[in-house]
């Protein structure tokens, strides 16, 4: 099996040297190089031709955003950012950009907290074996069809119709999925009576700033969802990193908890976990959508939904940054419609009987 030739972007000593070990660790993993700053990670990757970059995003002469958007675009690498969980904004921009995926690196002294990483960064780059090239790079251009304009009410959220058919969206992604879920909020034009739920593979401590990314440029609310929050029209709840949302009924209302995930969750935030535990309350008024990602999280959640009457979408290969949890659920068979990213928005508010 061909090892994985890996460059190393950082310009602290002691996370290179940390980082490198984490990395060498593994049979699979050959670390080729490193570079101190985005300069001299050009110079490294022409000289070396890695298969992927782990990089830091603060460094001097060349920024790590300079640095990614040469990587991206000139060499069509896939680059994990490393970083600190007090830069999250930047991570979700650098996503934005390109990068593959993150790791977050403990904020505090050059210390053995570092070690904390190794096995998310092992598992991701290991996960690069199955990466597809042009994949993580693909662009996203094709317009999405503009939403029917629809009379608004005073809450802000448009009136319930008799032909609508769903209460709840429940959306799954994983690799490049916050980039995929800002372009599908953006594109709901209205704030629409039903609610959405979302677990997006993440580590604790980046998913408030990442809702909160998301709410500036949606229509819909979106927060982070905290225990015991209302299921509410027109509201997003963003499962927190490093734990599993479910759902219960409490009176007429229901109810987000927020709970530890079990050993048997190779995925946290769970999607086939949220997508079960929907599939119980909402039955057939709910709509689940698989996104971009690597694994198979939610292809067991989607047959829950599909045995209660639910309806499933499917990102399309054609979008997806990595055609994996889509292509799971399709291999299900119980896939009601696979559509590119740009569809999704539409998708929704067609079957939701919105349109």
């Amino acid at each position: 099996m061909k090892r994985i030739r890996v460059v190393v972007v950082d310009d602290s000593a002691f996370s290179r040297r940390s980082i490198t070990k984490m990395l060498e660790d593994m049979p699979a993993i050959e670390v080729v190089g490193y570079a101190t700053n985005g300069e001299e990670g050009i110079q490294k990757v022409i000289a070396l031709k890695p298969d992927l970059v782990t990089l830091d995003l603060e460094m001097p002469k060349m920024d790590g955003f300079t640095l990614l958007r040469i990587l991206t675009t000139r060499f069509s690498l896939p680059v994990i950012v490393v970083s600190a969980l007090s830069e999250a904004d930047k991570v979700f921009k650098a996503l934005e950009l390109g990068a593959l995926d993150f790791v977050a690196k403990p904020s505090g002294t050059a210390s053995i907290d570092l070690l904390s990483i190794k096995e998310d960064l092992q598992k991701k780059v290991l996960q690069m074996v199955s990466w597809k090239p042009g994949g993580a790079l693909r662009t996203r251009s094709i317009a999405e069809p503009e939403p029917p304009v629809i009379n608004i009410s005073h809450t802000g959220i448009i009136p319930m119709v008799k032909s609508q058919t769903i209460d709840i969206v429940a959306i799954g992604s994983s690799t490049g999925g916050p980039p995929a879920l800002q372009q599908i909020f953006s594109a709901f034009k209205h704030k629409y009576p039903f609610s959405i739920v979302v677990s997006q593979h993440m580590p604790s401590g980046f998913t408030r700033a990442f809702a909160d990314r998301l709410n500036r440029s949606s229509v819909f609310d979106v927060k982070e969802a905290a225990d015991g929050d209302l299921v509410l029209p027109g509201r997003v709840l963003i499962a927190p990193g490093g734990k599993n949302m479910i759902f219960e009924v409490i009176g007429s209302q229901v109810t987000a908890r927020i709970v530890e995930p079990s050993d048997e969750d190779r995925y946290v935030p769970s999607v086939d976990v949220m997508l079960e535990s929907c599939s119980g309350i909402y039955r057939k008024r709910v709509a689940a959508v698989i996104l971009t990602g690597m694994g198979n999280d939610g292809s067991r959640g989607v047959c829950a939904i599909k045995k209660n009457g639910g309806y499933v979408i499917a990102e399309s290969e054609e979008s997806a940054v990595v055609y994996g949890m889509p292509r799971e659920a399709v291999a299900t068979g119980v896939v009601d419609r696979v559509v590119p990213l740009q569809r999704v928005s539409s998708e929704i508010i067609m079957h939701g009987g919105l349109a």
